[in-house]
């Protein structure tokens, strides 16, 4: 197929080419595999810039999205890649191979770092905020090699995903601590204070007042953002609640477990030893169901069950995306699928996900943290229904996007979230949209401007 870049595309890729360290903060379904891709290739072959690339991504992201975008495009046909995921013989194999590009998934950095010569003078970071976590062991590895290579691209759509403090390890991967600094106490001293404290814990921190704007003016010179709205004709985007109430005596036992910190239930006791592990057993009381101390499942109410129900029938056979977080949560929902005689399937599957998107599934049930990058579900359907939420934005805004991007044939796509009444689930979709206010507020900040 022949690759015709949109002007906002073409405006990425020179800005790539012209920056040996770039940020690119692509909003999803604009294309940044393409646009990373057609770079690189002119940087290997007409500028002779670079000889050897590494891209890390996501697992599903690795093994299909970059071998299929480059199978895709004719520009593209004399690129030779390899890609290094599976087991440890495939992956050794893989990189003994002649290649101009190298896939690994981000699970295997540390791997690679110990067991393969670093002689790539290129990285592509697919999904930057696989990076944010400064103590991971992918962070750490990364950044011994880092100074081997000349040129690095950070790719994402959720650059701030739990606020600016995410910024620091992802564009340390990038400069090595040219902008925001190269410690973190040394970052947190600048542009914050510490917000909520127990002695001299401190379990969060808030900016200092001007601190996102001095942030956005240090790395501005290395980064470029694009929103789909703003180059794509996209559908429009409606956000709903469905309300559920618990009884007395299920919101009696979310209560007790709220103030004690443990709830005494017929399969066993419920514990929660910090704000945590509370803030976990509390979301699945919501959901309607928690683990026990043992390990049981023990049944709290089938609010979130019924809500579910109504809203499937009112799809009159249209095709439902269900999110879910707990493994008590899946299965309660497939035993209420199963006993209502609705057709449905988990997308844990190259075959499953096809027949969701040949509109063959009345009900598709996906988990963001295994299906969030990478993944094309526009073509069958156009309803997303939350039942139970995640803290984090970038999964949260990842599962949005399967269906709310470029190519979704529908006018509308319609997110339900499914709200217990009084519960830990308001806190949590407030979160969501504070922090999608701090995350727009960076992209705002660095948007390209293709007029100049």
């Amino acid at each position: 197929m022949e690759f015709k870049p949109h002007d906002y595309q073409q405006y990425a890729i020179e800005y790539i080419e012209t920056h040996e360290v770039a940020a690119v903060l692509l909003d999803m379904g604009l294309g940044k595999t393409a646009i990373a891709l057609t770079a690189l290739y002119d940087l290997l072959f007409d500028y002779f810039e670079i000889t050897r690339v590494l891209v890390i991504a996501p697992l599903r992201v690795a093994r299909n999205t970059w071998p299929q975008e480059i199978e895709k495009w004719d520009h593209l046909k004399d690129v030779r890649y390899s890609v290094a995921v599976g087991t440890e013989k495939e992956r050794l194999e893989a990189f003994r191979r002649h290649a101009d590009i190298y896939i690994i998934n981000r699970e295997n950095v540390q791997w690679l770092v110990e067991n393969v010569p670093f002689e790539f003078d290129a990285i592509v970071v697919d999904e930057l905020s696989s990076f944010k976590n400064w103590n991971s062991k992918r962070f750490k590895s990364l950044m011994k090699v880092r100074p081997r290579a000349k040129r690095v691209i950070g790719l994402t759509g959720t650059p701030s995903g739990n606020g600016l403090m995410d910024l620091f390890a992802e564009f340390k991967v990038l400069d090595m601590g040219q902008r925001l600094g190269r410690f973190i106490t040394k970052y947190r001293q600048d542009y914050f204070r510490p917000d909520r404290m127990n002695g001299q814990v401190v379990y969060s921190y808030k900016p200092l007042p001007g601190a996102e704007k001095r942030i956005y003016d240090k790395i501005s010179d290395i980064t470029i953002s694009m929103k789909a709205s703003d180059h794509l004709k996209m559908p429009e985007l409606v956000s709903s609640e469905y309300r559920v109430y618990m009884e007395e005596p299920e919101q009696a036992i979310y209560d007790e477990m709220c103030e004690d910190l443990t709830a005494q239930l017929d399969k066993g006791e419920v514990t929660a030893a910090n704000a945590g592990v509370l803030s976990g057993k509390l979301s699945q009381m919501a959901n309607g169901a928690v683990y026990t101390d043992n390990g049981d499942v023990e049944h709290i109410h089938d609010q979130k069950l019924d809500a579910l129900e109504d809203i499937t029938e009112s799809m009159n056979g249209k095709p439902l995306l269900v999110a879910y977080w707990y493994q008590h949560d899946l299965d309660r929902i497939e035993k209420r699928l199963r006993l209502r005689k609705i057709g449905f399937a988990r997308l844990d599957s190259d075959a499953s996900i096809a027949k969701w998107n040949r509109g063959e599934l009345p009900v598709a049930l996906i988990h963001p943290a295994s299906a969030g990058h990478g993944l094309n579900l526009q073509s069958g359907g156009s309803a997303l229904c939350w039942f139970g939420l995640t803290w984090s934005l970038e999964l949260y805004q990842q599962t949005v996007a399967r269906l709310y991007r470029q190519g979704q044939a529908s006018q509308t796509v319609v997110v339900q979230h499914i709200i217990t009444d009084g519960t830990i689930d308001e806190r949590i979709l407030k979160a969501l949209q504070y922090k999608d206010r701090t995350q727009s507020a960076l992209i705002d900040a660095v948007r390209a401007n293709l007029r100049k």
